[in-house]
Formats: structure tokens, sequence, C-alpha cells
């Protein structure tokens, strides 16, 4: 009986031990994630709210998956150039400009768009810095 209960602990240490365990491309999101949510606090929270929700018709919501993904490819063009096109999100049109940030680099927009994408209710997984400089190059 006692070695029943041993090798049964065992197993289940080791079974928690596997499934706690995480591989690298989490860990480098988890990294990302945290950094881009600093770097959405101090450039994005005053407009875009902390909780993504937007400023009513001013400024739009970050909470709206189906927007996000739908514009995976001009994400990152509009976080370093701005927009001053008019957009629709959750149906409702937003004609403000949103100011440009030339100061970031392409690994700051890449970890602002995985907090911004992982956040509010979005689940959409890793953007990584080569990504956003191949996006950036194509830009309007």
């Amino acid at each position: 009986m006692r070695r029943f209960l041993i090798g049964t602990l065992f197993l289940f240490l080791l079974a928690t031990i596997i499934y706690s365990c995480q591989d690298a491309g989490q860990i480098k999101q988890d990294v990302y994630y945290v950094n881009g949510r600093d770097l959405y606090i101090k450039h994005c929270q005053n407009c875009h709210g902390a909780k993504g929700e937007g400023l009513g018709s001013l400024t739009p919501p970050l909470t709206d998956s189906v927007f996000l993904k739908s514009n995976r490819q001009k994400l990152a063009c509009f976080i370093k150039n701005g927009i001053k096109d008019t957009i629709v999100v959750n149906g409702i049109k937003y004609e403000g400009s949103m100011p440009a940030f030339p100061e970031l680099y392409d690994i700051d927009i890449a970890q602002v768009m995985v907090y911004i994408t992982n956040s509010f209710g979005n689940k959409q997984g890793m953007y990584t810095a080569e990504e956003v400089s191949a996006v950036l190059k194509n830009c309007k």
C-alpha cells in the first residue's frame, strides 16, 4: 500500500511539473505581453482606456476582435504612422485622427500589439519584431 501511495504521489508530481512547464514561444509571448502593457499604459491608455473601452465616439475601443483580426497587417502601420482616415469599429464610424508614434522601435510595436491583441477579450497570439518590420516596409 505504501509503494502504491508513493508511486501515485510521484506520478502526480511528475504530471504537475510537465503540465506547468511553458515552451519558449509562450515565455516569449508572456514577456512581450508584459512589456507591451507598460508601453500601452504610457502611450495608448489615455485615449483607448485602461480596459480598451475607448472614449465614446472619439476613440475606438480595442475590444473588437473582428476589427483587430481583419486589420492584423495594418496594426503596426496604425501605431507607427497614426491614422487620419475614417475607420469603422463595431459598426461605429470614427473620424478623428490617431497620433503617430515614430519613436517606437519595431520591437516596441510588436510588444504593444501582443498586449492589445491578447487583452480586452482578445486572444490572437504572437507578433514578432520581424513581422512588424516586414509590415512597416509596406505601409502607405
